[in-house]
């Protein structure tokens, strides 16, 4: 395998030879893929220190966001006179998940997470979230399915966090988002087609957009880059840091602070189950 570090999580790989596509996922990391391969070539960026940490937020892979996506006023929201803390992008990137199925074959591995006992002391709800990772061709798609346990409308807004491993950051997004707001000053702008994140240290969020879908080129990889994505996913986050070699495209339901705000909330009703789906691939 092209991600074959020693680590003390346990990876699972899974190789499509025909197109030379793979990927690694490590369910008890916060259910992360750390590697992925299309057509011979890593498209992801890992900081492996941070993966090896237990204590710190993987930079790197493609961790996922749940309950929320990005930050909270102050890390705090209230539901029925409460008041709840919850860190950064919720805690679905910070737990074990478990393996529901595993098939090489397939290239498929479908992991589970479940309410507990801590997840309900920062998010009163009863949950199961279901996600399927596949490989077909130069494709990998997350099924996802979010289903609401609980007797009361669960509040959510998911996402999806991919770091890609790129030196240029002079980003060059093909999108219909016609403006972006800017989390440096919380101004929206309008969206000219190219974004610099080169120097920039907070997140661009793409707006309005009425595809869901975006194309971007990687310095590192001879084909574009396409992201697709269910009509849940209203944003796309865009960020980076000085000096390290990734730019994040993220696609998100929600603004930040939208459990308090209320703007998007997406409310899954009780036993009922959210479906829906994204899409990293190569253009063709």
């Amino acid at each position: 395998m092209s991600h074959s570090m020693k680590t003390q999580y346990k990876m699972y790989h899974y190789r499509h030879l025909p197109t030379n596509s793979w990927f690694t996922i490590c369910p008890e990391r916060g259910g992360i893929v750390t590697s992925l391969g299309l057509n011979g070539q890593e498209i992801l960026y890992l900081n492996k220190e941070t993966f090896e940490n237990p204590a710190s937020n993987v930079r790197g892979g493609i961790p996922i966001l749940f309950p929320i996506c990005d930050r909270l006023n102050n890390g705090v929201y209230e539901i029925d006179g409460q008041i709840y803390q919850l860190k950064n992008h919720g805690f679905a990137r910070n737990v074990c998940w478990e393996v529901l199925e595993s098939n090489e074959e397939e290239c498929l591995i479908k992991l589970g997470l479940s309410s507990t006992p801590e997840t309900k002391a920062v998010y009163p709800y009863d949950f199961q979230l279901t996600f399927t990772f596949q490989l077909r061709d130069q494709e990998l798609t997350i099924f996802q399915e979010y289903q609401n346990r609980s007797v009361q409308n669960m509040p959510m807004y998911a996402g999806f966090h991919p770091y890609f491993l790129t030196q240029d950051k002079h980003m060059v997004f093909q999108t219909d988002a016609k403006n972006y707001l800017d989390m440096h000053d919380r101004f929206q702008k309008k969206y000219e087609g190219s974004l610099h994140l080169e120097t920039s240290t907070e997140a661009f969020i793409l707006m309005n957009a009425k595809q869901r879908h975006i194309r971007f080129s990687l310095s590192s990889v001879s084909k574009p880059i396409v992201l697709k994505y269910g009509k849940e996913f209203r944003y796309v986050a865009v960020w980076s840091e000085p000096g390290k070699d990734f730019v994040c495209v993220e696609p998100w339901m929600a603004k930040p602070d939208s459990l308090n705000t209320g703007e998007d909330l997406i409310f899954v009703k009780p036993n009922e189950t959210l479906r829906t789906f994204f899409t990293i691939s190569l253009d063709q």
